[in-house]
């Protein structure tokens, strides 16, 4: 029986490791003003984060691609309204936001 409880503890406390780098990245994405105009789950002024990661699912080169669009900007993809510049956000930020907006399903 203890080593039952301690299995399911085991699995409780991976479970909430895992869940903290999206945690953290939603914190950095609300941080950088990126939540103004995105949502994980609905459209705002720009998709929702599950459509980016969606519509770029088999893109290898997507990571790299969105943290150049993050920081520079762009318009078109997504409709009419550009994305503005972020220049506020390193290019590592940049990168951490682009993985976590990926990782949304």
């Amino acid at each position: 029986m203890k080593l039952k409880q301690h299995l399911s503890m085991l699995v409780v406390a991976a479970g909430s490791l895992l869940a903290l780098p999206a945690v953290a990245d939603q914190a950095l994405a609300t941080a950088k003003n990126c939540m103004a105009c995105h949502a994980v789950d609905r459209k705002l002024v720009g998709p929702a984060y599950k459509d980016v990661a969606k519509k770029y699912a088999a893109d290898k080169g997507a990571a790299d691609a969105l943290a150049t669009k993050i920081q520079k900007g762009g318009s078109g993809v997504w409709g009419a309204v550009p994305m503005p510049a972020n220049p506020q956000v390193s290019e590592a930020e940049a990168k951490k936001l682009a993985a976590w907006v990926l990782s949304q399903k």
